[in-house]
């Protein structure tokens, strides 16, 4: 493969969707660091987070808040800077924006305008989880997060038993438990793996059916986002 060395120059009227580190900086790619340096402006979910993150790779750029409760405000904004010919940069919390995170509406917008949109790959929850999951990676179906509602989270679950590939969710340190107890119910016969602290120092791989799962995470850190994988039949 061809590596190519002599970089253009970022395109006017663009929105870079940028991938930041779920956990480890060191993820964070040579491209996502020169678009973040050469764009006009950072739309972040949160702009302290990114804000620490972009002083640690010694960048300083505008930054515009773009999350859940502003994002279709935020979205006309960012559409009209983006007609002016300014390059944005929109970046999450930590992952590919607009998996589980904010990003989807201006993607949307920008699209139905006419703008360019480009994605700069990089970290991702779901791909490093499932990747080392052990769990077949031919197909899959991503779910995210189940709804808060018991009545509503269970009916989701029941209506993935007849999907044939692996499932993929994410799930807080609040809600795992619960989580584990519905899988219990709904799946009590599938592998279940947990992946926790993802990239970070204390990552951690849990595997076993559900009810072994819920024994051995009571007596284990809660930290941090869950991504939980089911296997097929």
């Amino acid at each position: 493969m061809n590596l190519q060395t002599n970089l253009p120059p970022l395109t006017a009227g663009t929105l870079y969707l940028v991938a930041t580190p779920i956990g480890n900086l060191e993820d964070i790619t040579l491209r996502a660091l020169r678009v973040l340096r050469e764009c006009d402006v950072v739309a972040a979910e949160d702009t302290r987070r990114t804000g620490q993150l972009l002083k640690h790779f010694g960048i300083s750029k505008p930054l515009l808040s773009y999350f859940q409760f502003n994002e279709a405000r935020r979205s006309e904004e960012i559409i009209e800077r983006l007609r002016r010919g300014e390059k944005v940069a929109l970046v999450t919390d930590a992952g590919s924006p607009g998996i589980s995170d904010p990003g989807e509406r201006v993607v949307k917008a920008a699209i139905a305008a006419g703008l360019r949109v480009e994605s700069v790959p990089g970290p991702c929850a779901l791909v490093a989880a499932l990747t080392a999951s052990g769990l077949p990676t031919d197909e899959f179906h991503f779910i995210g997060f189940l709804p808060h509602k018991s009545g509503q989270r269970r009916n989701q679950l029941e209506s993935l038993k007849a999907f044939a590939g692996t499932l993929v969710l994410y799930e807080s340190p609040y809600r795992i438990e619960k989580l584990l107890a519905e899988l219990n119910e709904v799946f009590p016969e599938r592998n279940v793996v947990i992946a926790r602290e993802l990239t970070k120092k204390f990552e951690e791989f849990l595997r076993g059916k559900p009810a072994e799962l819920i024994a051995v995470t009571a007596k284990r850190s809660r930290k941090g986002e869950f991504v939980v994988l089911v296997s097929p039949q």
